[in-house]
């Protein structure tokens, strides 16, 4: 499957993703900037938030509890944020784009 990683400044990067693992996993093992996943895919920092392109949005779970308050620290939090540490990847999602966050690069 493949996901698309859009830079805040456009740059975009395409990589190759197994269907199992997160988001934040992919993210990582591509070396996408701007991703650090400190938490180690706890849920318990922000530092592997992205934004979701809309017409991705529905094909998601919704957002728990603990993804709510974590992304509640983020100052360019938007309805289009989720942590991709709680993105399951699956054959729903080949093709996914996602774009990080200026405050994280």
């Amino acid at each position: 499957m493949k996901i698309t990683f859009i830079e805040y400044n456009g740059t975009a990067m395409e990589v190759e993703a197994a269907q199992d693992g997160t988001l934040r996993d992919v993210a990582l093992d591509n070396l996408v900037p701007g991703i650090d996943g400190d938490c180690g895919g706890d849920c318990a920092c922000a530092t592997c938030h992205v934004f979701i392109d809309d017409e991705w949005q529905a094909k998601l779970p919704p957002l728990s509890d603990d993804e709510d308050t974590m992304l509640a620290l983020c100052d360019d939090r938007t309805e289009a944020s989720r942590l991709g540490c709680q993105i399951k990847l699956g054959p729903e999602l080949d093709g996914l784009v996602v774009r990080t966050p200026e405050g994280q690069h």
